[in-house]
């Protein structure tokens, strides 16, 4: 079932037919013929229907809604036909490989920049592909790929994920460590640090290393290869360490882990996420070393836990 625009635009008024027009695209409907536009009956666009309609009846011209029910398949196959995709995602497909060839000329930061905008280009275009199929699957394998040559040239060391099962200790035989991790703290890192002082060692000392070899004897590392804690499946370090010492069972970390996790390895957004990326690039950009970083970073997660466990 679908629904159609019918319109007819005052002569002339060009800039009202662009308005109109651009507003019905970006909402991805099918042209079936000049001023016949349509869009499957769920989409989620479709109230960009109802908007033309009035604002081509505000201007004088003619423009009526109606619901479409084809009668015959071929009938329906003809009309699915409008909403393909696949042009638009050769586009995509050729900015990404651009893009990939680009990735050491641009730089870290360029790069990203580029990435994260191809990456809302992708959503867009998703959002409107009502009829998904082959070209959806090779431009979603595209970006991955970007991505993936993004976090081989421009990462500082982050862990790859481990697949070994979680098991449970006891925290009492992790009391009075040091604890190490990589220098450069950010997210996960910053939040497993706070995680570890304030529920699992309140007397836990920290140390910022290069490597691996690094680690002082005795040490327990975490966030980096072969380190006793690090990612582990689809789990960052900050969700392995509330899984491994039973915290996993309080909301508000729990709330926490998920704006972690997106803010580390992307997934399902987090309503807070971005806010609290804000808050800690802040951090970073006055703090004098990982030192003052990981302690003004802790002020932060209290007041997130704090806020969290009153909702519970």
């Amino acid at each position: 079932m679908f629904l159609a625009l019918l319109t007819s635009l005052p002569t002339g008024n060009s800039t009202l037919r662009m308005r109109v027009w651009r507003a019905l695209r970006s909402s991805g409907c099918g042209v079936l013929r000049d001023g016949v536009y349509l869009l499957p009956v769920d989409a989620p666009g479709a109230a960009a229907l109802a908007d033309a309609e009035a604002e081509v009846k505000a201007a004088g011209g003619f423009a009526m809604r109606v619901q479409l029910d084809f009668k015959t398949p071929e009938q329906v196959e003809h009309v699915r036909k409008l909403f393909d995709r696949g042009e638009e995602y050769a586009v995509l497909l050729a900015r990404a490989g651009a893009a990939r060839a680009a990735l050491r000329r641009l730089g870290k930061r360029k790069a990203e920049t580029l990435v994260e905008r191809l990456r809302r280009s992708f959503a867009d275009l998703t959002a409107i592909d009502f009829y998904p199929g082959q070209a959806q699957g090779q431009a979603k394998d595209a970006m991955s790929a970007l991505e993936d040559d993004v976090g081989k040239l421009f990462s500082t060391g982050e862990p790859r994920s481990s697949k070994r099962r979680l098991r449970r200790l006891d925290p009492v035989q992790y009391r009075n460590r040091v604890w190490v991790t990589r220098k450069d703290l950010w997210v996960d890192r910053l939040a497993s640090v706070w995680l570890i002082k304030r529920f699992i060692d309140k007397k836990a000392r920290f140390a910022w290393i290069d490597g691996r070899r690094d680690s002082p004897r005795g040490s327990v590392g975490f966030d980096f290869d072969g380190a006793e804690f690090t990612h582990v499946g689809d789990r960052v370090t900050f969700e392995v360490l509330l899984g491994t010492f039973g915290l996993d069972g309080d909301p508000a970390l729990g709330s926490i882990g998920h704006a972690v996790h997106f803010l580390d390895v992307g997934g399902i957004p987090v309503t807070d996420a971005k806010g609290l990326e804000t808050v800690l690039k802040g951090i970073k950009a006055k703090a004098r070393g990982d030192d003052e970083t990981a302690l003004e970073a802790g002020k932060v997660f209290d007041l997130f836990y704090a806020a969290y466990s009153s909702k519970s």
